[in-house]
């Protein structure tokens, strides 16, 4: 395990019996990340799944890659008609978004790799957000997934909420404000304390 990983279960363990129990059940995180990955790609990706399930945003993800042969450039994305994007699976409103992240990868409000690396987590989020069609979530799914940021919590992820909600036994799951309020123990590990989350068991 990364010992980054192993210093963050530590931690997050020590908060009380109820994290100790689940970072016992679930085991070592096994976070996958694709730092790799440019955040232009990143957010095309995460249009994908957003508001769909995993096997869906793979079904649609697949067929775009198969209808450019590999991610489109943002030229490509910007020429592609309407009807092709619509074929690939991505509803209207997904296919404007895309055309804004093409837009904003050619006029630089999306940051190269190397640029958004020096950013802080919030002034990716304000910068990105300005695009049509990305909100803070698929921001935080970049920072997670592709930036590997240790410190994010998505407060507003359905499956982080109904996981806490399992997790302290509540009737009901608590709101993002009140969730991000209760997060601040878990700093500087809260990606880490969100990747249990998700796998509370049922």
């Amino acid at each position: 395990m990364d010992s980054n990983y192993q210093q963050a279960t530590q931690f997050l363990s020590g908060i009380d019996s109820d994290w100790q129990s689940l970072i016992t059940k679930v085991g070592p995180c096994q976070l996958t990340a694709r730092p790799e990955r440019e955040p232009y790609e990143a957010l095309v990706r995460a249009v994908a799944y957003q508001q769909l399930s995993t096997l869906a945003g793979d079904a649609i993800l697949k067929k775009l890659l198969a209808r450019f042969s590999g991610l489109p450039q943002p030229e490509q994305l910007l020429d592609a008609e309407f009807d092709d994007l619509r074929a690939v699976g991505f509803s209207g409103m997904k296919i404007k978004t895309l055309k804004g992240i093409a837009e904003g990868a050619l006029s630089q409000v999306i940051p190269s790799r190397e640029v958004a690396d020096t950013m802080s987590n919030e002034a990716l989020i304000e910068r990105l957000v300005t695009l049509k069609g990305i909100g803070q979530w698929t921001v935080e799914m970049m920072l997670i997934f592709t930036l590997q940021r240790m410190d994010i919590l998505p407060a507003n992820d359905l499956g982080i909420l109904q996981g806490y909600k399992r997790l302290k036994k509540l009737d009901t799951a608590p709101k993002p404000k009140f969730m991000a309020e209760i997060a601040t123990v878990w700093q500087p590990y809260r990606t880490i304390a969100s990747w249990y989350l998700w796998r509370v068991p049922k």
